[in-house]
């Protein structure tokens, strides 16, 4: 007698995202950066611009105060958003999903600002840097995240996976702002300490 159980498999829902389908639902519409994440080339990039233009747009009317509530709903409705948008794509951190460097370049410039465009710029380039090699402590968040996931797709996620994929990756995003945030604080003292 064959006592193996068997689950069903989760079929993706798409596998190659189009402005269609990424339009479809506001859920998918958040997590690909309003169209940032279907960048063919660095979507990763592409949705930190989208983070800073906005940003800037938003501190003209938003107090460092109120940008500190909006991200932190935006982190905890992000984790939702990401973990959900990756169950349609397959349980995957896909790399059109955005909203994690969207929400943690906001919180880095919120914590940060103001500064130049030159520090802006140079923000924008280290965050990118540390995003992309993962480096320390960000590579073994993004690791523990990837080995607890792992490559199943077996039956539909809970909510609680849901929110704890979502929350994985975001996670290593966050952990790639605060080493930003050091480096920017530190620069800033070695700039005020030679004037």
């Amino acid at each position: 007698m064959n006592t193996e159980t068997t689950h069903p498999t989760i079929t993706p829902v798409v596998t190659t995202p189009t402005v269609k389908w990424v339009f479809a639902k506001i859920a998918r519409m958040i997590a690909f950066g309003f169209g940032s994440g279907l960048s063919p080339k660095a979507p990763g990039t592409a949705g930190t611009l989208f983070a800073w233009a906005t940003f800037l747009i938003g501190d003209l009317f938003l107090s460092t105060q109120y940008w500190l509530w909006l991200i932190t709903g935006s982190i905890v409705l992000g984790c939702w958003i990401c973990g959900h948008v990756s169950e349609e794509l397959g349980k995957q951190d896909f790399g059109g999903i955005v909203w994690d460097e969207i929400v943690a370049f906001w919180l880095l410039l919120a914590l940060t600002m103001p500064m130049t465009i030159w520090m802006q710029c140079l923000a924008f380039g280290v965050f990118r840097l540390f995003d992309a090699l993962k480096p320390g402590p960000i590579g073994l968040i993004d690791h523990h995240f990837k080995h607890l996931e792992g490559n199943t797709n077996l039956a539909p996620s809970s909510v609680l996976q849901i929110l704890w994929r979502g929350f994985g990756i975001i996670a290593d995003d966050l952990a790639a702002a605060f080493l930003t945030y050091l480096v920017i604080v530190a620069i800033k003292v070695a700039i005020k300490l030679a004037a």
